[in-house]
């Protein structure tokens, strides 16, 4: 190994492995999880996208229905007896 390459490490549960270190089952597990962390940060984009559409459709759905009017309730002010 030259002067200028170093080492490859990967960390687990903060602490730095060599991977020269590791056993091929290891390194193989390595993969998985590097694998799937990509996958789960890959999922919750598109979540988003998904997301992002959905609430776009249903806010240009609720603009094409007609207006729904509230019904209005009278409001109650509690009165204060006024002592003199």
């Amino acid at each position: 190994m030259s002067k200028t390459q170093k080492e490859q490490t990967v960390t687990i549960n903060d602490v730095e492995h060599k991977l020269s270190d590791l056993n091929a089952d290891q390194i193989t597990m390595v993969n998985h999880v590097a694998d799937l962390d990509r996958k789960i940060e890959s999922s919750k984009f598109n979540l988003q996208q998904l997301q992002f559409g959905r609430d776009s459709f249903m806010n240009a759905l609720t603009g094409t229905l007609p207006a729904v009017e509230e019904p209005t309730t009278p409001i109650e002010v509690p009165t204060q007896e006024i002592i003199t």
